[in-house]
């Protein structure tokens, strides 16, 4: 574009919400523009009136007639990724990306990787990204997707995939196929383990990080926002748009196929992952990458809503842009429907006798204090009160990128001390949080010393701020527990138990060496019937 804020006046710019964004966008880059070859100069574009939600509809793929004779034996499908269905034991979603238009997707599907006589047609969805918007030329990219449901639970099922010209079946394909386990069945005892990170994109140091990941040999992943940063300002504004490159989507899923191909990969949206040419709501570029269970309040409008249960583990994805007054270009756009439904599924989770914990994992966070993020004023006042109501076990974020852990917080304040290597008994109240923001992405600095495993420097009182409507508030807080200024991820081990016996969840934050940096332990008594503990 022209000017680095897309030829907007300095007052409109800066208070565009995401889908004004949207359609200023597709009015610069008209459809007409575009099929002359080219798009057009964004000068001189009037605005769309008023603040509605944009239409849901993804922009549409310029036809490519130039490439729409290479025979599908010349097109290999790449960046492979899974994600659970609501229901993780008889549901899987395979997602994955071709260069260049193919005929007839498909997967194949079987028990063994020598029978995968199963076949089942795949959808393609295609994203056209126009010279202008960000830092390539005119850019084609065709994510396909295939749902697979009524599977056994605890199975392990082998799948290949692909289309007219190339089948994972053959024997020259072999090294294509694949392999996932599905979730256990109810009220199952096995140990499982699940890790988390948030702020990742493709490097160096996110290659090793995803390895260390896939040796702790995961049944999930949870993936806290910002999943690869081809949307480098993160600001939400429309001169973001400059800065951006849908190349990089290509580059992430291609580095997190040895993992995402075998581990379902479950993200949340943080603000780097609101893309203004995509609508709706920044997110439509990510509807068409990922597919997430569509069990939310909305699935269209905000796709990254949504729950499941693994084992005795209920999991909640909830979209904190909604509630950030530090980026607000989403804030309240779903008119705290996203907040009821919240309430509603963590009630729904507390109730269910074969759930003995509750995750919840959003990017921005409620209680950080580094330098450059801190505490989201929104996440506190709209989402922290429910966490308490209901007993949250834990609640994991990125968005700052480094290491960080509470002590149990109740009202803002620590209840008690929870030293490393300590135990939580949600039952005496508090929730722990966890900020797991250094994934890959440059690490921030804390306004004090670290703290962690091995390098104990306690601090009663840390000076930091959280940010609120009216801008950035200074507190001195208690409940800074562990500090970490490093690249580092979470294990969970889940020890399930029989009714009247105690299950925990057992928290391990490793760093890029391997070595462990914090672990705590959230411990709960099994019930034996009804609701209570």
């Amino acid at each position: 574009m022209n000017t680095p804020r897309m030829g907007l006046p300095d007052r409109l710019a800066d208070t565009l919400s995401m889908p004004e964004q949207h359609e200023y966008l597709r009015r610069a880059f008209s459809r007409r523009g575009l099929l002359r070859g080219g798009a057009v100069a964004a000068t001189g574009v009037a605005l769309a009136g008023g603040g509605g939600v944009a239409a849901a509809t993804t922009p549409t793929l310029v036809p490519a007639s130039t490439t729409s004779t290479v025979h599908g034996s010349l097109v290999a499908p790449f960046g492979r990724h899974l994600a659970y269905g609501a229901d993780p034991r008889t549901q899987m979603r395979v997602s994955w990306q071709v260069p260049l238009p193919v005929s007839k997707p498909f997967l194949r599907i079987g028990r063994s990787p020598l029978d995968l006589s199963h076949r089942i047609p795949a959808e393609v969805r295609d994203l056209f990204t126009p010279a202008g918007i960000g830092k390539s030329a005119d850019i084609d990219q065709y994510y396909v997707h295939a749902a697979l449901d009524n599977l056994s639970p605890d199975t392990t099922y082998y799948y290949g995939v692909g289309h007219d010209g190339f089948d994972p079946a053959d024997p020259g394909a072999a090294h294509t196929v694949y392999s996932f386990t599905t979730a256990p069945r109810t009220h199952s005892t096995r140990p499982f383990t699940f890790t988390a990170f948030g702020d990742q994109n493709p490097s160096y140091t996110s290659i090793g990080l995803n390895s260390l990941v896939q040796a702790q040999s995961p049944a999930f992943h949870l993936h806290a926002g910002d999943i690869c940063y081809a949307e480098e300002t993160g600001h939400g504004l429309p001169g973001d748009a400059g800065n951006y490159d849908a190349r990089q989507w290509d580059s992430f899923l291609a580095q997190i196929e040895p993992l995402s191909s075998r581990v379902p990969w479950m993200v949340a949206f943080g603000n780097h992952d609101m893309e203004s040419w995509y609508s709706p709501n920044g997110y439509g570029g990510n509807e068409a990458r990922f597919t997430l269970p569509r069990n939310g309040f909305d699935a269209t409008s905000a796709p990254g809503v949504y729950s499941f249960v693994h084992g005795n583990v209920g999991v909640v994805s909830v979209d904190a842009n909604d509630v950030s007054y530090e980026i607000p270009a989403n804030i309240g756009y779903t008119g705290g429907k996203q907040t009821a439904w919240l309430d509603k599924r963590l009630g729904e989770l507390r109730a269910r006798t074969d759930v003995d914990f509750v995750v919840v994992f959003h990017h921005h966070c409620a209680f950080s204090t580094t330098s450059s993020h801190a505490s989201e004023g929104g996440v506190r006042e709209q989402w922290v009160p429910l966490y308490e109501k209901h007993q949250v076990d834990l609640v994991v974020n990125g968005h700052n990128h480094v290491y960080e852990r509470t002590d149990p917080v109740v009202q803002d304040k620590a209840v008690r001390t929870l030293p490393i290597g300590g135990t939580h008994e949600p039952a005496n109240g508090g929730v722990v949080y966890v900020t797991a923001g250094a994934g890959g992405e440059s690490v921030y600095s804390f306004p004090v010393a670290d703290s962690y495993e091995g390098h104990e420097d306690a601090i009663d009182s840390v000076p930091t701020y959280w940010t609120g409507k009216d801008g950035k508030v200074t507190e001195n807080v208690d409940w800074s527990r562990v500090r970490y200024t490093g690249y580092s991820f979470i294990r969970v081990d889940v020890a399930p138990a029989a009714p009247g016996r105690t299950t925990t969840l057992t928290v391990r934050a490793l760093a890029a060496t391997g070595a462990e940096v914090d672990r705590f332990t959230v411990s709960r008594k099994v019930r034996t019937s009804g609701h209570g503990y």
